[in-house]
């Protein structure tokens, strides 16, 4: 843990008070860990537009018939306890636990037909659009880590990938997204907690720190200077952007939720920090720290939202989260839409899988990987529209059976990331598509 202290007076030089310094993990200046994940090389061709994805993992799966799917000609066993509402599109109705989303369905995309989910209790599917068996040589990168090899940062004092998922007791849960293949310079930057924390640098005081640069500056001179390959070229740029992520301010503004306005502080509410069990706190500020990041530049955040893996009292869990899940989504639909921000931010909502049609003896359901749901909104979609449908008990996709690749190339394109062309390099050398053979999805961008 790296900690800065000014040894002179109470604020920093660039005026932030220490208070507002954020706890950040396993960052070490002294090695080449920062300058790293702060190396983001771009590929010829690829538009460097600021555009950006929100990726809202509800991790353990979700109950797709309670949520968007509910179905009430189903046998008792099967149809549970809540009752579905009208929402603003004629004909689409929802679970009567989300009122917020349910006046802004003009907006949104509920997919009720995911297919190809694996019964594993992991995020990486919902990361990378794969799955996690036969993988390329150094595995799938995720996608924050795609747009970071590809379009690098916005600003260097942004990463352009950031993962808010805390540490979960079910670690798989924990994954903000792996960079694979791509290496750990395209991994994201993961603050610790909630983002309140004061940040120190191991009693480094900003002259030491000063003192320490110049060091390195020494060192990387000798070092290039006795490398013949010219890797050591690049390395001042990258130091100097990890220089410049210690000390601006930027970064700990856009993670400051202090410095929002406090009526859209109030409109995202106020999350319950503690661990559910295994699982995720219900921060609903995390979702307004994404929209402050990706408007001031990271191109990918990703973060989790409670714990959804109901094997018993699965209408008391969900009488307690989706509310709150309703008031948070919908406080980002909202900030989204009125920023301007609704055709270059796409968030997703989703789980790793979906939850058994029958209702087990512990009032709960189990898991489900032949259909799942999901949400989305931004990115300039198509909005307003129901896509698939299940059967009469929820358990198979009759209608518009959609895959997760299916929704990461519409995320790509909504990103300007042509799917068919763009290829990155495997460990081996091998050039790979972003997605397997999947187009983006023709209901939403036409």
């Amino acid at each position: 843990m790296l900690t800065i202290y000014d040894s002179s007076r109470s604020r920093f030089c660039d005026g932030v008070s220490r208070r507002n310094f954020l706890k950040i993990g396993a960052l070490g200046l002294g090695g080449l860990a920062l300058p790293q994940l702060l190396h983001a090389e771009s590929q010829m061709g690829i538009r460097r537009s600021h555009k950006a994805v929100i990726m809202i993992f509800l991790p353990g799966g979700p109950s797709h018939q309670d949520i968007f799917d509910l179905k009430m000609d189903a046998p008792k066993e099967i149809r549970g306890e809540f009752k579905p509402i009208s929402t603003k599109v004629p004909g689409i109705q929802i679970c009567e636990h989300l009122p917020r989303l349910a006046k802004l369905m003009d907006k949104l995309v509920v997919i009720r037909s995911m297919v190809g989910a694996l019964d594993d209790h992991n995020a990486f599917q919902c990361l990378t659009g794969r799955v996690a068996r036969n993988q390329a040589p150094g595995g799938w990168p995720a996608l924050g880590s795609v747009l970071s090899k590809l379009q690098g940062p916005v600003n260097k004092y942004i990463p352009p990938f950031v993962g808010l998922s805390p540490k979960m007791g079910h670690v798989p849960w924990s994954d903000a997204g792996m960079p694979g293949f791509l290496g750990v310079a395209h991994a994201p930057f993961k603050p610790d907690g909630a983002g309140k924390s004061d940040m120190v640098l191991n009693g480094v005081t900003l002259d030491r720190l000063s003192d320490r640069k110049n060091l390195l500056a020494s060192f990387d001179n000798f070092r290039r200077d006795v490398d013949g390959s010219g890797m050591m070229e690049g390395l001042d740029s990258f130091n100097e952007q990890a220089f410049g992520l210690l000390t601006s301010s930027k970064l700990l503004e856009a993670l400051d939720i202090e410095k929002e306005d406090a009526k859209v502080r109030t409109m995202y509410g106020k999350g319950d920090p503690k661990n559910r069990d295994d699982g995720a706190p219900k921060l609903m500020e995390h979702m307004l720290i994404a929209r402050r990041l990706v408007e001031a530049g990271s191109r990918c955040v990703t973060l989790a939202f409670s714990r959804w893996d109901h094997h018993g009292d699965n209408f008391g869990a969900l009488r307690q989260d989706l509310p709150l899940l309703d008031q948070g989504v919908s406080a980002l639909v909202k900030d989204i839409y009125q920023r301007g921000l609704e055709k270059d931010v796409s968030v997703v909502v989703w789980g790793e899988f979906g939850r058994t049609p029958t209702i087990n003896k512990d009032g709960g359901r189990d898991h489900w990987p032949r259909v799942s749901c999901a949400m989305l909104f931004g990115g300039g979609i198509r909005a307003g529209q129901v896509i698939g449908a299940t059967d009469r008990l929820g358990g198979e996709a009759v209608e518009r059976p959609v895959y997760f690749g299916e929704v990461f190339a519409t995320l790509y394109h909504n990103l300007g990331i042509d799917v068919n062309k763009v290829t990155v390099r495997d460990l081996t050398g091998r050039p790979q598509y972003l997605v397997d053979h999947y187009q983006p999805m023709r209901e939403l961008v036409g």
